[in-house]
């Protein structure tokens, strides 16, 4: 019996923390696309980390945004938060689609700053 629920204590333990590590934005290799029934396009490679140092992004807010009533709230950050959670598959009027908004953030920046890919297939790679 107690050889039972230690294995079953160690089981949900393992799984816990490979769950949460899974989940670290610091070791994604790809944008989550889990949410997305049929997917049209392969995920978009982002190492998170790697893409931060090279673009010198030291505050997480530059890219996981915070808006109240349509307006930015300064210095707010939703890095704890999946972009899915705010932006749906389909938008709602305010905030825009999740597609339209990962473009328009990461799009956006690379060509506003010059930098980075800006086609299709520079992101969408097999």
């Amino acid at each position: 019996m107690k050889k039972g629920i230690i294995a079953i204590v160690a089981v949900l333990f393992v799984s816990a923390f490979l769950l949460i590590t899974a989940h670290s934005q610091e070791d994604m290799k790809v944008v989550d696309r889990s949410v997305f029934k049929n997917p049209q396009k392969f995920s978009s490679v982002f190492k998170h980390e790697e893409h931060n140092e090279k673009a010198k992004i030291e505050e997480c807010n530059e890219c996981h945004h915070v808006y109240e009533d349509g307006k930015l709230v300064d210095g707010e950050s939703s890095e704890d938060r999946r972009c899915s959670d705010c932006h749906k598959l389909e938008s709602s009027g305010r905030e825009p689609s999740l597609v339209k908004a990962y473009h328009t953030n990461c799009k956006g920046c690379h060509q506003k700053n010059k930098k980075g890919p800006v086609m299709c297939g520079e992101c969408h790679v097999r």
